[in-house]
């Protein structure tokens, strides 16, 4: 869910475990390898022999000779195979590392593989299953494993993790020269053990924690109704049970009649693009458009609300960002804002814009492969760019040191401040 994807986010899952990866776009320092932060939107391109067919089709019909366009790769193969000082060689990894070196060479950091192991627990992952590990989205596109996100409440928030914390070494060991995926496993472990992570972040000298990695349930969606008679609503990522979690979140708190509705997403790393659309249908009226899918061709696909009526299309709300902010959310994010629909709050978002499909190989891997890129509905191309906030507010590490939640705060003196309900 190649080594080499975005700065995502994320986004990437570290949320290690005894093993697993995690846009991003995504996601989870786990028991799985990067499970980058992505939108993935064809959720039914598992690798069937069909659609493996249909994607060598274009280069079938041209007029390189496959034979020919290969020979000097199986010359190699038999080469390294028959000669190479240290055998015997291991025949899979030589596959795989082929695999990663062909879709390196794209350049793009999005398009990438994963091993059979890694792919499984990003599926888990995204179904909202458990996972043992220190809980941070990661990406693994640079020279060293970076923190996209810590998940609230998770063992790496707790030991002070922060968006773009590079992790130099690991129990002690240098990272420098070893690939982040390979990183990423060496962080991995079960509950109940620890990791030492030296970081480098901008600014201060490289610093040890150690991390007590936990099994956790991590819910998509965490809501409340705030002193203020706010309510709140916390999406920690686009998966399978987000919409049906969200709709159970509004339907407890729109009956209690808010005065306004706080929407967060900071370190959210983003997920599947149709779940994203259902979020959407909630807060926007129907057939408005959410986003706009460009492939290699230039064709051009836009995703509109659903038809049904959304449950919080009035009231009065506001939607937080942050660097943490990837994918499926800054979708959200500049959907909401191109209508005016939320004020958003918070700092410019990480910039992950483009869309990906996963399809499951033969050896129970699979390969992410770029189709598209997507912009605002206003026509605006998030990749690399991100969302500015409408009102830019920041949270030191003062405000953190003494948990005091800036944005957050700022969020509920808007609403506050605009609001029209009347006294009875």
């Amino acid at each position: 869910m190649t080594q080499r994807v975005i700065r995502i986010i994320a986004i990437v899952v570290i949320f290690i475990c005894c093993f697993v990866m995690g846009f991003c776009s995504g996601f989870i320092v786990e028991r799985f390898p990067d499970l980058v932060t992505k939108i993935q939107s064809y959720r039914d391109y598992t690798g069937t022999a069909e659609f493996l067919t249909k994607v060598a089709t274009p280069y079938a019909e041209t007029e390189v000779d496959q034979n020919d366009l290969f020979k000097p790769f199986w010359e190699a193969w038999n080469l390294v195979l028959t000669y190479y000082v240290d055998q015997p060689l291991d025949a899979n990894s030589l596959m795989e590392g082929a695999i990663r070196g062909m879709l390196e060479s794209l350049g793009d950091p999005h398009t990438r593989y994963s091993d059979p192991e890694s792919y499984q627990k990003e599926v888990e992952y995204m179904s909202g299953e458990e996972y043992e590990g220190i809980g941070a989205w990661v990406d693994v596109t640079g020279e060293f494993v970076e923190i996209s996100s810590p998940m609230i409440g998770s063992p790496a928030e707790k030991a002070g993790l922060k968006p773009h914390d590079l992790v130099i070494a690991i129990n002690g060991e240098d990272m420098t020269g070893i690939d982040p995926s390979d990183a990423l496993q060496k962080i991995l472990g079960p509950k109940g053990t620890t990791v030492t992570l030296t970081i480098r972040r901008e600014g201060v000298d490289p610093f040890d924690v150690t991390i007590a990695r936990e099994a956790i349930i991590t819910p998509m969606v965490i809501s409340k109704m705030l002193e203020e008679n706010i309510a709140y609503v916390q999406l920690t990522q686009f998966g399978d049970l987000t919409v049906e979690e969200l709709r159970q979140a509004l339907d407890d708190l729109i009956p209690k009649n808010p005065k306004g509705l706080i929407l967060d997403l900071r370190n959210n790393g983003g997920g599947f693009v149709n779940t994203c659309v259902d979020v959407a249908s909630e807060f926007l009226p129907e057939k408005k458009k959410v986003l706009t899918e460009k492939d290699g061709d230039g064709k051009e696909t836009d995703y509109m609300t659903q038809s049904y009526g959304g449950r919080a299309l009035d009231i009065p709300m506001v939607v937080l960002g942050n660097e943490g902010t990837a994918s499926a959310s800054e979708i959200l994010i500049g959907a909401l804002q191109y209508y005016e629909r939320a004020v958003f709050i918070g700092v410019k978002t990480y910039g992950k814009g483009s869309m990906q499909i996963q399809p499951k190989l033969s050896n129970g891997g699979a390969v992410s492969v770029t189709i598209a890129k997507w912009y605002t509905p206003g026509g605006e191309l998030i990749d690399g760019v991100g969302i500015e906030p409408d009102i830019p507010v920041e949270i030191t590490d003062a405000d953190i040191e003494n948990g005091i939640d800036t944005q957050l705060d700022q969020a509920i003196e808007y609403l506050l401040k605009n609001d029209k309900t009347e006294s009875l």
